[in-house]
């Protein structure tokens, strides 16, 4: 099967799990054929792809650590940063054409809130379908004429946000929006819909001949895949591990965009969620948290299928299944990405009071490396205030002038990889108010940590009975939970020999890769047959079995079989296949290697 695979800063270029995810997701499923498409480069509004903080950098360059494509995958990658004029210029009727699918588009966005909510009851919705004409209207005038981008930073398309931004039914936020508001919608608008002008659609090398389209994750990088699926009909798979429309609202708030330009963009990106939604064959959230947000923006509850993400088990199998190293029985562990979402602070103050009752406890807080200059500000306030938080200890409980909390960098002398960090304490916490899928929580589970987390995101979906969960931003909470486990060695054993059982059973990349091959055939086999010209007869009607299933196997399917065959099987005239006038038969099939199923009982 050739899988077209859709990333946003994807394969090899995207940051943290999700490259990971990428790569196991082609390494593994081997037999198949991907063509990844990524879309690099950042947004205008200084947030990379997810709506996580843009990495410095040229766009479409390989950041570290990049990991370069297995010999079943070939990468296509665009920049949305392009030049914006493609040396096109329309002509007075694609003008027309252009003025009234924007005007559909941004009527659409106008009258729309921005925040999800439950689809009208029986799905009929006049403004999705009105921004739906807008959006194929603008990718067929791309796919035809081209210049779409020059042509959205036009003076036209200002007038067209104008008109719609001040006509009657428009909501209250847009109202206010003058020129240069006009100005940058609408390039932001161009940076969004530049996927519409891509080369990626040609019929013999492009997604017209993939069989299915996987998105990686949705808003700009399920755009080609759904113009895959109104030019060539490609039956479209959406996964989406951390929802995209949440991280837009997340990051938006951080900008220093006008109200009516963010009410605008964030009714842009609830109407695309929408359609991806709608028009997807499937939808793979990676937890019930995800879900919800899914269900919520209108995805068809028939057609989400939840798969959780996986981690490789064997990476922490040395540490899980050593029973006798539990851990130093006085140190709490957090393990994660620095920002303000995980709510170090709140973890500072919880820990003071779990020092108060407990002086020889330990807090180490071991992060990746730290590059981002937001990120290295919280953390310098943090151990800021871990320094008075804890002053210098007096002798009996540590060192003179030691701290109890310390901040360390996974590749240190100390903490070389991510085992040993788990594997330094007795106790994983987690603390944080915002989160999405707990990766961090499953690598603990995997080390057979007992754990202590905040209800954020798919915490209690993923933890379910083997740790402890507290309400976010309650230090009293996280500490009586952190001291009830110091304080019960054998608790502590029973709860993470239970959270390795569980993270074995639902979080590996087995289970994972797995549930997404199933799912491949599940697609493919519910797909309408693409007619090719060959296979119609003179009087263009189709030629029954004139493309057997089998010749789409990558490999050989028939075996000759080594038995003499009965008398009744001897060949002669009778045994010759009929085939119907002017009709040919299917090619012959070269033989499979032992092992194989002859014809007559083919295996699936």
């Amino acid at each position: 099967m050739r899988i077209g695979l859709l990333t946003e800063g994807g394969h090899p270029y995207a940051p943290g799990g999700s490259r990971l995810w990428y790569d196991r997701l082609v390494r593994g499923l081997a037999p198949h054929e991907f063509d990844v498409y990524a879309l690099t480069g950042g947004t205008q509004d200084g947030t990379g792809p997810h709506g996580r903080a843009a990495s410095p950098g040229r766009a479409g360059q390989p950041r570290s650590g990049a990991l370069h494509p297995p010999r079943n995958a070939r990468v296509r990658t665009a920049t949305l940063r392009a030049p914006a004029d493609d040396g096109r210029i329309h002509g007075r009727r694609d003008r027309q054409r252009f003025t009234g699918h924007l005007a559909d588009l941004v009527t659409a966005l106008c009258r729309t809130t921005a925040e999800p909510a439950a689809p009208p009851a029986g799905g009929d919705d006049p403004q999705a379908a009105l921004f739906a004409s807008g959006l194929y209207g603008l990718a067929d005038l791309a796919r035809d004429r081209g210049g779409l981008g020059a042509a959205l930073r036009s003076e036209s398309a200002a007038r067209v946000l104008e008109s719609a931004c001040r006509a009657p039914g428009a909501r209250r936020r847009v109202r206010p929006a003058t020129v240069p508001d006009y100005l940058a919608f609408a390039g932001r608008l161009a940076h969004a819909l530049r996927p519409l002008s891509l080369d990626w659609y040609d019929p013999a090398d492009g997604l017209g001949a993939v069989d299915l389209c996987h998105a990686a994750s949705g808003g700009t990088a399920a755009l080609p895949g759904l113009v895959a699926k109104r030019f060539f009909g490609t039956p479209l798979l959406v996964t989406e591990y951390g929802v995209h429309l949440r991280a837009h609202y997340l990051s938006a708030a951080g900008t220093r965009l006008s109200p009516p330009v963010r009410a605008l963009l964030a009714a842009f990106q609830r109407r695309l969620a929408t359609e991806v939604y709608r028009r997807a064959d499937a939808v793979t959230p990676g937890s019930r948290h995800a879900r919800r947000w899914q269900e919520r923006c209108g995805a068809d509850p028939s057609k989400i299928r939840t798969i959780h993400p996986g981690l490789e088990a064997e990476r922490f199998a040395a540490v899980g299944e050593a029973a006798h190293s539990a851990g130093d029985d006085r140190t709490l562990v957090w393990v994660g990405r620095v920002e303000p979402g995980k709510d170090l602070v709140g973890l500072l103050h919880a820990f003071a009071q779990v020092h108060r009752e407990l002086p020889h406890t330990r807090l180490r807080v071991v992060s990746a490396p730290v590059r981002d200059a937001e990120a290295r500000g919280y953390l310098a306030h943090c151990a800021a205030l871990a320094a008075q938080l804890f002053p210098d200890e007096a002798p009996g409980a540590h060192a003179v002038g030691e701290n109890p909390v310390s901040f360390e960098e996974i590749g240190g002398p100390e903490v070389p990889d991510l085992p040993a960090a788990y594997a330094s304490g007795c106790v994983s916490v987690l603390s944080s108010v915002v989160e999405g899928f707990p990766t961090g929580l499953v690598e603990a589970m995997l080390c057979a940590r007992a754990t202590v987390s905040t209800d954020a995101g798919a915490v209690v979906e993923v933890v379910g009975g083997t740790g402890l969960v507290v309400p976010p931003r309650n230090p009293r909470a996280f500490a009586g939970a952190c001291l009830a486990l110091l304080r019960d060695p054998e608790r502590r054993q029973r709860l993470g020999a239970a959270a390795r059982a569980r993270a074995l059973e639902l979080f590996t990349v087995e289970q994972n890769l797995a549930a997404f091959h199933a799912l491949y055939l599940e697609l493919l086999s519910l797909a309408p047959v693409h007619r090719e010209s060959e296979a119609v007869d003179t009087h263009g009607d189709p030629v029954p079995f004139a493309h057997p299933a089998e010749t789409r196997v990558p490999v050989p399917w028939t075996v000759a079989d080594p038995r003499p065959a009965p008398a009744w099987a001897a060949p002669g005239p009778a045994a010759a296949p009929r085939t119907p006038a002017g009709h040919g038969g299917p090619p012959a099939a070269p033989h499979a290697p032992a092992g194989a199923a002859p014809l007559g009982g083919a295996r699936a």
